[in-house]
């Protein structure tokens, strides 16, 4: 055994000597090689080599060591709420503490500046975020990028692309509104992308403040697994500073703008309080974190820095929420809410991001989310610029540099990045280049929202984000002619921009037709037209987008015949038409169930392209039809005769002649509708309700206000803000979002057909 190995080794070396000896060049100077000097020049050279290679890979390990230390000080985390909770001024307050802007202005200043984040002038003007906004500091040597989204449900297409690249989210709540529709719209729209978050209680110095109102809703509304990290000193008028639970400190902001920050003891009075929150907390993350239960079922000490790694990895897990609390609008609280962002929330390399191999079927890949992998950048905004079109994009793998090719896997075109920024609101600073981590604007790249771009070594997409149907149509038209070039260029922009937005032409009519998430999103849109490209535009009553569906099982059998002169037409389709089962999650679904060659299998798309036409336009009131399936089963052709568009017009004619056999019906959008009123005009408000036809789910005292919850056809909340105003002297508010198409009362979709057969014979 020990003999055959040796030889095996000599007969190794023999090779290795004489294959030496054969590629040494026959050279007068430099006489052949003994096979023992090859071979120990050779073991040298191996040595070499595998020195060289240790060097190499030290060098690359120190290099991702290097990047992955300075990911570590990475975060990119989003702001979200419900209208009016105070984001925008909690990002103006995060901005001058961290030295990005020297002045704090506010949401609706009387200085007419207006916050930093809210650029454009409608915002200013109606004191609301419209687009949601980037912008980048640095707070305690980490990068922090920040978006500020809209609170308003119209624009929660804004919300939903800045979730989909973020790594972390502070959720903010109002310390008297509480957990309202909104707040459990953006937490769905976190649970969806699985973003970790804290959650901030802001306003805390208003009258009827309750933080811990505010965190049992947020347990019970938003089944958040939560607990405190801080106790407010004081509330409304008399909030002075806050408890922190972790470090055990109570904190003061002094100066002007909250910029001082005082660190004390605990007071003597809240010593209490603060003992059975901290212990709550503890309690709370053991449940969530096994090496804090360890040692919290042990009864061992829990230091500081025990209880903040373990939030930070159940904060991390999504299993936990911790919850900050203080007033941005009085300075309060800010300093270490940015504490909690970078002790608690994510940096890009803890974060599993996915992607698509689309050379391996749609293989999911993990992306390691390291600079020196290939690059992998996903466009998840576009606005239109100065400079052209400004395209936002996050970068989840390698690096991107000025002057780069960069290839658009979704289209394949290959584009050049002639300039590279990043974005401070409507301000932009040029780079060279940016690394996996990053969120950063490019110039001059043709684009749309969703695309992923990559170097052109992967073929990757990444998965694209949630794109809700609108709900609401307008006509519009511009009042001058000689202005349709500029209105054509302003409806392409905003949908290239918002997918939520679509422009369609009315066939009948011949009008513009404009759709969108509700009323104000489609003023938004029609003010712009008017102010960025100076079109007056002429507007119609806003309509419902109405759905039509089918309710049983209809047969066809239709023949399309037609002969005059030279080829003619002739395509024959049977088969039937039914309703999908409920939640099937498409609209429409079309199966092949020929057997045998009765119609050639190159006029079967053909056919399913007539029928998805024919869908388009419901026989009730020409809405789209949706939730039907189509089943081809027999059929018959012609050898001459027969074409794609024979077959195409028959399966248009097949799903008319059995449609009415189906049973139809007309869905309409039903809003989830939340108001909030004095007790005194509850009886008022829900009568009003009961008349437009909602349906009242819910009805919670908060304090001396009535908020009542109530599901409501769209077509019967038109100019409801107005009639709310009236019934209220002013005093109700609410909000809305789309819930579901349900099936319209028989009363409602005979007075809709009638409408609409009236409209096509006039």
């Amino acid at each position: 055994m020990a003999r055959s190995a040796r030889s095996s080794t000599t007969r190794l070396l023999y090779n290795l000597c004489s294959s030496t000896k054969r590629t040494t060049p026959l050279n007068p100077q430099h006489p052949p090689q003994s096979p023992i000097a090859a071979l120990l020049a050779g073991n040298f050279q191996l040595r070499h080599y595998a020195a060289a290679s240790t060097a190499t890979a030290r060098v690359r390990d120190e290099k991702d060591a290097a990047w992955r230390e300075s990911l570590e000080k990475v975060r990119n985390i989003g702001i979200s709420a419900h209208i009016d909770s105070g984001k925008t001024t909690l990002t103006e307050r995060v901005l001058f503490y961290t030295g990005r802007i020297h002045e704090i202005h506010e949401v609706r200043g009387k200085d007419g500046v207006g916050a930093k984040m809210d650029s454009m002038d409608l915002e200013r003007e109606k004191g609301i975020t419209i687009q949601s906004a980037a912008t980048y500091c640095t707070w305690k040597d980490y990068q922090v990028n920040i978006i500020d989204t809209p609170g308003h449900v119209d624009f929660t297409i804004e919300v939903e692309r800045a979730l989909r690249v973020l790594d972390g989210a502070i959720l903010v709540l109002c310390s008297v509104g509480g957990v309202q529709s909104q707040s459990i719209t953006v937490d769905r729209q976190m649970r969806r992308y699985e973003v970790p978050r804290l959650a901030f209680i802001n306003k805390l110095d208003r009258m009827g403040a309750d933080p811990w109102k505010v965190l049992n809703q947020a347990r019970s509304k938003l089944r958040h697994h939560s607990a405190a990290v801080q106790v407010p000193i004081g509330l409304e008028d008399d909030f002075k500073g806050l408890i922190d639970l972790v470090q055990s400190k109570a904190y003061y902001f002094h100066g002007s703008s909250g910029e001082k920050i005082v660190t004390e003891d605990i007071p003597a009075n809240m010593e209490a309080i603060a003992s059975e929150k901290r212990r709550e907390l503890i309690e709370a993350v053991s449940e969530v974190d096994d090496k804090l239960a360890e040692a919290f079922l042990n009864d061992e000490p829990i230091s500081s820095a025990e209880l903040e790694a373990a939030i930070r990895r159940a904060t991390i897990a999504r299993k936990f929420v911790p919850f900050f609390m203080g007033s941005a609008f009085k300075n309060k609280g800010v300093q270490t809410l940015l504490d909690g962002v970078l002790n608690y929330l994510p940096c890009p390399v803890e974060v599993s991001n996915y992607a698509l191999d689309q050379t391996k079927n749609e293989e999911k890949v993990t992306l390691t989310g390291s600079p020196s992998g290939p690059l992998v950048a996903l466009a998840f905004k576009l606005e239109e610029g100065r400079f052209g079109q400004l395209t936002y994009l996050r970068i989840y793998e390698g690096v991107i540099r000025k002057g780069d090719f960069i290839i658009n896997v979704n289209t394949g075109k290959r584009i050049k990045v002639p300039r590279l920024v990043r974005m401070h609101s409507n301000e932009m600073e040029d780079i060279q280049e940016a690394h996996a981590g990053q969120i950063v604007a490019v110039f001059g790249v043709d684009c749309a929202s969703g695309d992923t771009f990559t170097d052109g070594s992967v073929k990757y997409t990444m998965t694209s984000m949630n794109v809700p149907e609108p709900v609401m149509s307008l006509a519009v038209s511009p009042v001058s002619k000689d202005s349709g070039g500029q209105f054509s260029k302003a409806l392409n922009r905003f949908q290239r921009e918002d997918p939520t937005f679509r422009v369609g032409l009315d066939a009948e009519s011949g009008e513009t037709i404009i759709s969108g998430m509700g009323e104000l999103h489609l003023d938004i849109y029609v003010e712009r037209i008017r102010r960025e490209y100076k079109v007056e535009a002429q507007v119609g009553k806003p309509r419902v987008n109405f759905r039509e569906t089918i309710t049983k099982r209809a047969d066809f059998d239709y023949l399309h015949k037609k002969q005059s002169g030279g080829q003619g037409q002739y395509g024959r389709v049977i088969g039937y038409v039914e309703p999908l089962e409920q939640g099937s999650g498409s609209k429409f679904e079309f199966d092949n169930m020929l057997v045998g060659q009765a119609i050639p299998s190159n006029f079967v798309p053909a056919i399913e392209k007539g029928f998805r036409e024919a869908a388009n336009s419901g026989s009730l009131i020409g809405h789209p039809v949706e939730n039907i399936r189509v089943v081809l089963t027999d059929g018959n052709s012609h050898a001459v005769d027969s074409s794609e568009l024979a077959f195409k017009l028959a399966s248009i004619y097949a799903f008319r002649q059995c449609y009415a056999a189906a049973k139809p019906i007309i869905l309409e959008p039903v809003m989830l509708v939340e108001i909030k009123v004095p007790t005194e005009f509850q009886g008022t408000v829900t009568g009003d309700i009961n008349k437009r036809k909602g349906v009242i789910i819910g009805n919670d005292q908060e304090g001396d206000d009535s908020v009542i919850t109530a599901h409501v056809p769209l077509n019967n909340m038109f100019g409801y803000s107005t009639s709310l105003r009236s019934m209220t002297q002013g005093k109700g508010e609410f909000t809305m979002e789309y819930k579901e198409h349900a099936p319209v009362s028989s009363d409602v979709q005979t007075q809709l057909v009638n409408t609409y057969k009236a409209s096509k014979e006039s």
